[in-house]
């Protein structure tokens, strides 16, 4: 086949997934940013270029308070879930026998299995005051009373933890179950505790799938509605619910559009660090 027709036969595999991304990403993208230099007047949205919206996420301090919020809750999120999902991980691949591992990632991933509003709602079920937790801590005297779990960012925390542990773990032992024995068993024959096999020789050549884990669950943690809706209610709104509030009940697109804008800019700065660091790392 000539050269002439192999580019043709690529620009049909490609155009398709193309064309797909042109519809129904940059398209949409474009109206948003456009959408976002308009004014809305009453009730009538007017065209032009206005950076009055993006003025007005600079002054208002709920808006701040909103993206500081978010930044809190994923942050807090990505830390813990990191912290929980590495020895989850570590046990899988390192622990459990090679026959059973197939099974443990099957349990690790069936929270997957169910819708994501159904699980915070089971949390909600969990963490209400008549929950199990208030029940069993009533049960064994830690408690006189049940105490408030549900409708706060303890409850908002649970929910996305819950989840992105599952998705870390999935990252980190892919990375785990590469590594050859011998990396270890080298280390360990020129005198490495555990401790230092671990930190000096199974960290380094981890870290990149840890980062990857990590960025996905920041993208997908600070654009969440349903979690921080459900479980955290709205004693403290964060930016995604400040955008519904804006759509849904005064109708400002433009304002809307904005926010959505910033927050995107925030995970572009959270790529760009974590692609930085991961050729950095890999000098």
């Amino acid at each position: 086949m000539t050269n002439g027709g192999q580019s043709l036969q690529g620009w049909g595999f490609v155009t398709p997934a193309l064309l797909w991304t042109i519809a129904f990403f940059v398209v949409p993208f474009l109206v948003m940013g456009a959408m976002s230099l308009a004014t809305l007047e009453g009730r009538t949205l007017i065209w032009g270029v206005s950076l009055s919206n993006y003025a007005e996420i600079a002054e208002k301090a709920y808006i701040w308070r909103a993206f500081l919020v978010s930044l809190e809750i994923t942050l807090t999120v990505t830390v813990v879930s990191v912290l929980l999902a590495y020895p989850l991980a570590w046990i899988i691949a390192f622990r459990v026998p090679a026959e059973w591992q197939r099974l443990a990632l099957l349990l690790a991933v069936l929270p997957f299995w169910t819708s994501y509003v159904v699980r915070s709602y089971a949390w909600l079920l969990v963490l209400a005051r008549e929950g199990m937790i208030n029940q069993a801590m009533l049960g064994i005297g830690l408690i006189s009373e049940p105490i408030t779990l549900a409708n706060t960012r303890f409850a908002t925390v649970t929910g996305f933890v819950h989840f992105f542990v599952m998705l870390l773990t999935l990252t980190i032992y892919a990375n785990l179950i590469q590594l050859s024995p011998n990396y270890r068993r080298a280390a360990m024959d020129l005198g490495a505790s555990a401790f230092q096999t671990f930190r000096y020789v199974i960290l380094p050549l981890t870290l990149p799938g840890v980062v990857t884990g990590a960025f996905l669950t920041f993208v997908l943690c600070i654009g969440d509605y349903v979690t921080p809706q459900i479980l955290g209610g709205n004693s403290e709104l964060t930016v995604p619910q400040v955008i519904m509030v804006q759509l849904g009940r005064r109708a400002d697109f433009p304002l809307a559009s904005a926010l959505a804008i910033a927050l995107m800019a925030i995970v572009t700065l959270a790529y760009i660090f974590s692609a930085r660091w991961l050729r950095l790392d890999r000098l």
